[in-house]
């Protein structure tokens, strides 16, 4: 199965999964819980009430339209006060999620960044003339605005047709105008959803634009994304030429060994540690991982690790979670530390 393919699956009580395939590889997957389930989910918007301060963390926790709690870093708020945030990734087990007091509305194409003004398009975007046009149409999204209303062009509208993008530029301003005039009050409450699985597939793997799109009760199983998913239950992961790695998280990290198997000849070492370069961010992103990770290369002479890094760079640079290189440790680990913007496979799968 070649191209790039998007497959939708209801797994029933309201959970939903969306899995990105490429060239029929396993390349992403979004599992959200069961409608019933009360965990705040991502990019949810609500009008908040904060109720108490933690001085020392410079943090205040809200209450949400939903009942529940998050927090926030706030030095300047008082109990009582009313804010807008938006749930900023899933919650750690036993905790409250993070909250942003600086919501973005954001589709497709665009993005609606209250608070920082102005109308950019995306670094990634190339061509003069393309940047020309996509400024002009970024310009004339943001006439009437309030002052401190910001428009981004994504990267994903890069060639896309004029109408399509001021469609959605369109209903981005109807919906922060109809969200910003709901703040109102001292009760909290849910100003908007937080979109689906299949809806954030939808809109943010359209760049490249896929092949297809495939929603059914077995779309997953015929398209083999339950067996890549059985696969990501187990900590090992099997590399090109017969070595392995193993990702596994703990509470405080992620570990990663990476190991040569039977191959004891020549160079086994640094083949292995560069295949291990190429498939970590695709576990880590498959697994739902984030925070400090170590790894734990087969050993290499110092001479070697700038190769190594600069594999590691590389992958990196490709994934859409962002990622801190921190280095290589005095023991000869290389640590890094990676965006919490995921939910973890195992809690999802416990849902799904």
């Amino acid at each position: 199965m070649k191209g790039r393919l998007i497959a939708v699956e209801r797994l029933g009580e309201g959970a939903v999964a969306a899995a990105l395939l490429v060239d029929g590889r396993l390349e992403d997957l979004l599992i959200d819980p069961p409608e019933a389930d009360p965990l705040p989910r991502p990019e949810a918007l609500h009008w908040a009430r904060v109720e108490r301060l933690v001085a020392v963390a410079g943090a205040a926790f809200a209450r949400l339209g939903d009942g529940t709690t998050g927090w926030l870093r706030a030095p300047q708020a008082r109990p009582g006060d009313m804010l807008c945030v938006q749930v900023a990734r899933w919650p750690d087990p036993g905790k409250a999620p993070p909250l942003n007091e600086r919501p973005v509305w954001k589709g497709r194409y665009a993005l609606l960044t209250p608070g920082a003004p102005g109308a950019n398009v995306a670094r990634g975007i190339r061509g003069h003339a393309e940047r020309a046009r996509l400024q002009a149409l970024a310009d004339a999204g943001l006439a009437g605005a309030p002052d401190d209303l910001g428009l981004v062009i994504r990267t994903a509208a890069a060639n896309a047709d004029d109408a399509a993008i001021e469609g959605e530029i369109a209903e981005l301003r109807a919906m922060f105008d109809a969200d910003r005039a709901a703040m109102t009050g001292t009760a909290p409450k849910l100003l908007r959803p937080a979109p689906d699985a299949a809806a954030r597939a939808l809109r943010d793997w359209a760049d490249p634009e896929p092949d297809a799109v495939e929603e059914g009760e077995d779309a997953f199983e015929r398209l083999g994304v339950w067996d890549a998913i059985a696969d990501l239950r187990r900590a090992r992961v099997d590399l090109p030429g017969g070595g392995w790695m193993s990702v596994e998280a703990t509470a405080a990290m992620i570990a990663v060994d990476v190991n040569t198997g039977e191959d004891f000849s020549k160079g086994a070492a640094q083949r292995v540690n560069l295949a291990a370069c190429a498939e970590l961010p695709r576990q880590l992103r498959l697994r739902g991982l984030g925070g400090v990770a170590l790894i734990d290369f087969a050993p290499l002479p110092k001479g070697a690790r700038q190769g190594v890094e600069n594999a590691l760079k590389r992958a990196f640079a490709e994934d859409p979670v962002d990622t801190t290189l921190a280095g290589w440790t005095p023991l000869g680990n290389f640590e890094l530390t990676r965006k919490r913007e995921r939910r973890p496979l195992r809690e999802a799968l416990r849902d799904g």
